[in-house]
């Protein structure tokens, strides 16, 4: 199936499933994906081995204007968005200035939209990092992936381009005291001519014993809804299970949303 790629620093709004009216700000380039994760499912196709972390990266000083720009027409129209998004193509945390950008953001939402949001879409890998941290601490919506307690099935669904251990960052999850909110992508299908499914009993209760342990806000359960690098060898959980899946966190105590 056909992928693609953001092809602006700030895109949108549009209509997030998660977090309603959502204006996108996109750190990476606009030519590739950059990104430490090759994730099976992810919607701007696969990360190139060839296109590494030493890309062009929007400089600080174009996002800030980009965004003071499109916020500035937004307030003119009187069209607030719900939140403002780190998004795009690939993991946002992993451009140099994104502490200092994050502050931009923060000055211009008060500036502007005092009462939106700004969230940030990461893949968890970058937390470890003191500064990125306090700058993912500072957000409303510090959004962090975890699709499965299981190495293994974390080398299949997301294959890391980095050393990953899945019991390192659960630990480094619950330092962050609930200060999170987790987000797990539920498929199953094939790859590379073998059965995956991460909602298998064995796999929930790895899981779900994470879930536990990390204590987040929220989780966010989802499933795939646009086109994927595998194309039609994945497939999305019906809604019923995930709701199923839900109610399991729900007996934890801990909030939990749906998005089929």
């Amino acid at each position: 199936m056909s992928t693609f790629l953001f092809d602006k620093i700030i895109f949108g709004p549009v209509r997030s499933r998660r977090l309603g009216v959502s204006l996108g700000i996109n750190l990476l380039p606009t030519t590739k994906k950059v990104c430490n994760f090759n994730c099976i499912y992810c919607e701007c196709g696969w990360t190139n081995p060839s296109q590494g972390e030493r890309s062009t990266f929007p400089r600080r000083e174009e996002v800030r204007n980009a965004l003071d720009k499109k916020l500035a027409r937004m307030k003119a129209d009187s069209h607030r968005p719900d939140v403002i998004t780190f998004a795009g193509n690939g993991e946002p945390t992993l451009h140099p200035d994104f502490p200092e950008i994050v502050d931009d953001t923060i000055e211009l939402r008060n500036k502007y939209f005092p009462d939106s949001k700004i969230a940030v879409l990461s893949n968890s890998t970058t937390i470890t990092v003191p500064r990125i941290r306090e700058a993912l601490l500072k957000v409303d919506h510090n959004i962090l992936k975890l699709d499965s307690g299981f190495d293994l099935t974390v080398r299949v669904h997301n294959q890391p381009r980095v050393n990953f251990k899945v019991a390192e960052l659960i630990s480094n999850l619950k330092n962050l005291k609930g200060q999170l909110i987790i987000q797990t992508l539920f498929l199953r299908g094939l790859h590379n001519g073998r059965t995956i499914d991460n909602t298998t009993p064995e796999e929930l209760e790895a899981w779900l014993k994470a879930i536990a342990l990390i204590r987040p806000s929220e989780v966010m359960i989802y499933t795939i809804s646009r086109d994927t690098p595998e194309g039609s060898q994945l497939a999305k959980v019906p809604v019923s299970e995930l709701k199923r899946i839900a109610a399991m966190v729900n007996n934890l105590g801990i909030k939990t949303s749906v998005s089929g």
